[in-house]
Formats: C-alpha cells, structure tokens, sequence
C-alpha cells in the first residue's frame, strides 16, 4: 500500500526500497495524491493497482480511474479507499458510518503511518467490537517520498488469507 507519493516532486521513479516490496506484490493500493497519471502506470508494471483521488491529484489520475473512493473485496476481506479520512479524533466512529460494510478502510493524506483497530477488528485483540465501529480497522500507509515530519518514508503490506487479514505492517523505506 502506497500513499501521498507526490510525483514528480516527490516521485521521478519508483524508489529502490519501495521496489523490492513492489516486486512481491499480488495487487496494489494507493490512497491518493499520486499526482499524476505516469506514477499509476509504472505502479502497474509490478502488480494490478486501485487508487483513489487525492486532494492534489489532476484530471489525467481521474482519467486513469481512480475515483473519490474505492471498494474492493480482497480474498473475502472487505476493504474501502479514501483519501482524507478527516481529524484523528473519533476517526474510527466516522468511517464506520461512512464505510459500514468495511473491515479495513486504507487512507492518506496526513502522511503519517497509522494502524488502529476497534476491538473485534480482523487481526485486532480483543472481544466483539465498540458501539459504532464493530469490527473496523484503519491503515495509513504513510507516504514512502514524502515523510514531513515522520522519521521515514513508509509503504504498508499487508498479508490477507480466507476473509481474514492475517498481518499489517508499516514498513519504513527511506
């Protein structure tokens, strides 16, 4: 999974460290601010992408295909895109409204890495989940070009088997 990568500024070629993760993947995410259209294309050399639009992503990523937000069911695991997700707080509550049949909701924007489960979450500890978000987790992968005030630029995998995501991980590349 791949967030904000900002090309060109950010992103002239696929870094080396996120290539070697891309070269083992089955399909790929990204959670919008491509920025344009070219980036999406190299994406697709290494496995099928979904992307969403970000706030600074032109016409020619539209014309590529990503929408505003994406719905995708990988393996029986239900998952939805978005590129902003809003303020941290009651984030979790919100985007269970907002994505009710989701496991996994995956966003960008903040290009901080995030991994956060209500109880009950597929891979989460714990019991049945919280009223308003049963079951919902959230992942931003960060962004592997642009890490603003995080110490690394991050990428996210995650490993998903029968319906049930079996791990995720923010992995630093830079």
């Amino acid at each position: 999974m791949l967030a904000d990568t900002h090309a060109p500024r950010r992103w002239r070629v696929c870094p080396p460290r996120v290539a070697e993760h891309l070269r083992t993947a089955d399909r790929i995410l990204h959670a919008g601010d491509v920025c344009t259209a070219a980036v999406l294309a190299e994406l697709a050399e290494y496995a099928p992408v979904t992307a969403v639009l970000g706030n600074n992503d032109g016409p020619d990523v539209a014309e590529w295909g990503a929408q505003r937000t994406a719905e995708l069911d990988l393996d029986g695991l239900k998952v939805n895109m978005v590129h902003d997700s809003g303020a941290a707080a009651g984030r979790l509550t919100r985007l269970r409204r907002r994505f009710p049949g989701a496991d996994l909701v995956v966003f960008g924007h903040s290009h901080i890495p995030l991994d956060e489960s209500a109880p009950g979450a597929p891979g989460a500890p714990g019991a049945p989940g919280t009223p308003g978000t049963p079951g919902l987790r959230i992942f931003n992968p960060g962004s592997p070009t642009d890490r603003r005030r995080q110490p690394h630029g991050t990428l996210g995998l995650l490993q998903i088997a029968g319906g049930r995501l079996i791990t995720a991980a923010i992995v630093p590349v830079t």
